[in-house]
């Protein structure tokens, strides 16, 4: 079993302008799963860049307001929302509120950076 608090985690800095905490991925976690946890914030008025990676990932919206790019579609996004992200897709995220965007994303199979490719 594995336990993450909160309170304990390290903010990273992410590529696409993103404050990130890593939950759980397979160099973390003692069972071996194959897919990656992490929380992502995102300051009012401010988006990822466009981006695709090789696995497939779903959103989870905690707090805020969000437009998604997936491909040529554009999605509006509000809390307690979710998404399906499909492999290689043209992505981003961007906070379309007044407070940070915070939100879940679990990647399937795990992240890497080697997987992620910037567009933009």
């Amino acid at each position: 079993m594995s336990i993450k608090e909160n309170s304990k985690i390290e903010k990273i800095k992410g590529e696409e302008g993103t404050d990130i905490k890593q939950y759980f991925n397979p160099h973390n976690t003692l069972n071996g799963i194959n897919y990656s946890l992490a929380q992502f914030t995102l300051e009012s008025g401010k988006k990822t860049k466009l981006h695709r990676i090789k696995s497939s990932e779903i959103y989870y919206i905690l707090q805020g307001k969000a437009q998604l790019k997936i491909n040529d579609g554009l999605f509006e996004l509000g809390e307690n929302d979710s998404a399906y992200v499909p492999p290689n897709s043209k992505q981003f995220i961007k906070n379309n509120g007044n407070e940070n965007l915070r939100f879940l994303c679990i990647v399937e199979p795990a992240w890497k950076p080697d997987d992620d490719e910037l567009l933009e």
